[in-house]
């Protein structure tokens, strides 16, 4: 099909067709003749960079009166990056429909430039939810000539927490007007919004309900959690072309991570929350121009990033909600082109990877973490196709070249490429001389594993007890009883051990306590760290696991004051360290 018979209009039509657009892609197919012949409410369901923004923005342009100059059309987005992006975009969509006026708002930008353009007049309003609500109080915006409301990336909304503002939001807005709600998954809460904001919306589905991309591999590397850092590097060696997006569960991880990548020769940085506008414009744009090849980001720095020919997501840290990984692999594989996936993950992590493979319908393909040797081979023949390619000006460096080769005739051709070789790969050859293979291997036979699998239940908290090679086990009276789960451990290693950061390894979270892996020589640190501090009103008590104590036991038994026997550990300890009697012990052991 064309845009003309899908009932594109030729203003619009030419626009589009300077910009590239040849033929439209499956959601445009699907939503465009929809929103241009009927008037009732819409849910699509696309990946990201599947052409959402032509499918919704085209048909809106279209049915704009360019003589009401007042607010006709409201986007809502979740990030200032997509709002920006959006805005853009339909800014260029209706370069030759020059009275309609779109304007971008949201925070992090003059309120006061805002206003100014809003009181000049426009049709089409793109809003990130607080920055919108801020004007609507103001009485800076009327929204009662609004047709048409688009909620676009709609899950990414509920994940950031934006329901109460879009009820605040849609009380400004006439009851007849049409609502368009566009998103990468269909969690439960989306059909809710469905069901409550919408009158018996027409859905479309391009793919599969809540699948990945069709163009995107999805591979893993299985490592010690202490080599993750180690794997990441070598992904990117083995990848000299390489322009992608490495995701981190916290900004302190990520600015870490975008740190050290840095100082060991990477062209990366960091995008998290903790930097101002004006910091992640810079770091945006050095990105879109490839200056920066890594760009190291927290999910929610990243949502609403519209970055073209990504080759590679790399998920350093592997998200709890499934849908968010859909998000991220979704970046890469854009337009017809292919991308690839990347997850790097302990032992631990295979039941999420499991439940990622069953909430995406495909699965990953585990492969050996690249070896010194093949690196040091790609990156050489990566060279060799750089000189084949380079462009030569005859001109300006036929100057040169009698001097050069005068100096340079001694060499045979052999020797001079081993030396250009050698100029550009020496840091790199003694970086990989003696490196070893990180993969993890599991070093029971398949008979054994078997027979694991069957062990009683003592012996599986035995095994839980035990800390993986080169790490120490830390138990900690915390588990999902009390509400806490790996993320909120990551956040209180962070707040309330001092020192460099805690790498951590295996984590299980059990009913009424947890274990976890830190290197050995962090342990003694963790330990202290977490003593003594209190969580959701409760004491909080942590010590090196002993491979000797059951603690799922421990952790079952309760004093008559209804507290854990850990919190009564707790008490001991600090008498003990107070210079307690040997009435106080036993009064403890009592308890």
């Amino acid at each position: 099909m064309t845009f003309e018979e899908l009932g594109v209009r030729d203003d619009l039509r030419r626009a589009i067709e300077e910009l590239g657009f040849e033929s439209p892609m499956p959601v445009q197919e699907k939503v465009i003749p929809h929103l241009l012949s009927e008037d009732g409410d819409v849910v699509a369901l696309a990946q990201t960079g599947t052409g959402k923004t032509a499918a919704f923005g085209l048909p809106l342009l279209q049915r704009i009166d360019p003589d009401i100059n007042r607010p006709q059309a409201l986007i809502l987005s979740p990030t200032r990056e997509l709002c920006l992006q959006i805005g853009s975009d339909l800014a260029d969509f209706s370069k030759y429909m020059p009275q309609v006026k779109v304007l971008p708002v949201y925070g992090g930008s003059s309120i006061e430039s805002q206003i100014r353009t809003l009181k000049k007049g426009v049709q089409i309003i793109v809003a990130t939810p607080g920055r919108l609500i801020d004007l609507i109080k103001r009485g800076v915006v009327k929204l009662d000539d609004v047709h048409t409301v688009v909620l676009d990336e709609a899950d990414e909304m509920l994940n950031m927490g934006f329901l109460d503002s879009i009820d605040e939001i849609l009380a400004s807005v006439p009851d007849n007007r049409k609502m368009l709600m566009f998103s990468a998954t269909m969690p439960d809460e989306i059909a809710r919004i469905a069901k409550k904001y919408m009158h018996d919306p027409v859905e479309f589905v391009v793919g599969n309900r809540n699948e990945g991309s069709a163009n995107v591999n999805h591979i893993y590397y299985m490592v010690n959690a202490r080599d993750k850092y180690l794997a990441l590097k070598r992904i990117a060696d083995d990848n000299p072309n390489i322009y992608g997006i490495v995701f981190c569960r916290t900004r302190r991880d990520t600015q870490e991570i975008a740190d050290r990548l840095i100082a060991d020769g990477y062209n990366a940085d960091a995008l998290h929350g903790d930097l101002s506008q004006q910091q992640r414009d810079i770091v945006m744009r050095k990105f879109r121009d490839r200056v920066i090849t890594l760009l190291v980001a927290t999910d929610v720095a990243a949502r609403g990033l519209d970055v073209d020919d990504l080759t590679h997501v790399i998920n350093y840290g592997l998200p709890d909600d499934p849908a968010v990984y859909t998000h991220r692999s979704g970046r890469t594989g854009r337009a017809g082109k292919t991308g690839v996936s990347v997850a790097i993950i302990h032992s631990r992590e295979k039941g999420k990877l499991r439940e990622i493979e069953k909430k995406i319908g495909k699965k990953f393909e585990r492969k050996e973490v690249p070896t010194p040797q093949h690196i040091i081979e790609k990156q050489l023949y990566n060279l060799a196709d750089r000189i084949e390619k380079v462009k030569v000006d005859e001109e300006e460096i036929g100057k040169y070249i009698p001097g050069v080769s005068r100096k340079l005739e001694w060499l045979s051709a052999e020797d001079l490429l081993k030396r250009v070789m050698s100029l550009e790969f020496n840091r790199l050859l003694d970086y990989y001389r003696d490196a070893p293979k990180i993969d993890f291997i599991d070093e029971k036979p398949s008979k054994e594993r078997k027979k694991d699998s069957r062990k009683p239940a003592n012996d599986a908290e035995k095994d839980r007890r035990t800390a993986e090679k080169g790490m120490e086990r830390i138990y900690i009276n915390l588990g999902k009883a009390d509400g806490f789960f790996a993320g909120n451990l990551i956040d209180m290693l962070n707040h309330t051990v001092t020192g460099k950061r805690v790498d951590v390894g295996r984590i299980d979270l059990m009913p009424g306590y947890s274990l976890f892996d830190v290197n050995s020589a962090d342990a003694r640190r963790v330990v202290e760290g977490l003593r003594g501090g209190e969580w959701m009103g409760k004491r909080v008590y942590s010590e090196i696991a002993d491979t000797k104590k059951d603690y799922a036991q421990a952790s079952k038994r309760k004093t008559k004051r209804g507290q854990d026997d850990e919190e009564t550990t707790y008490d001991y300890f600090l008498k003990k360290n107070r210079g307690g009697t040997k009435k106080a012990t036993k009064k403890t052991k009592k308890r």
